[in-house]
């Protein structure tokens, strides 16, 4: 079943066409295949969010394996800022070499799972 934001956000965009641009992922900087596509609140949305851009799952899914909401809203609030991080470097290096419609299940950090 897919979310509600990702319905609302994937019935909103345009068709693609062969002259639109390929959509790049802001953390991997690998194209997004639409069936990889998530949109990710650069703050959550309970924490008043709105701002949303497109990831790949994988990326969406490992940082929110390793951050909790608070530290996103109000540290990790931007791409730029994601991508420095050194465990998402070491995810960027990872994911890097695989297709870029590779998916696999991400497991969350054992510091989030006593939370």
């Amino acid at each position: 079943m897919i979310g509600k934001i990702r319905q609302k956000l994937i019935s909103l965009e345009p068709v693609l066409t062969k002259q639109d641009p390929v959509l790049l992922c802001p953390i991997c900087d690998r194209a997004i295949p639409s069936s990889q596509k998530d949109a990710h609140h650069l703050i959550p949305k309970s924490k008043g969010g709105k701002a949303t851009e497109y990831l790949h799952r994988i990326c969406h899914k490992q940082i929110h394996a390793l951050f909790t909401e608070t530290e996103l809203a109000n540290q990790l609030n931007h791409a730029a800022i994601l991508r420095g991080h050194p465990d998402m470097q070491k995810f960027i290096q990872w994911v890097k070499t695989k297709p870029d419609s590779f998916y696999e299940k991400t497991r969350k950090s054992s510091r989030l799972k006593s939370s």
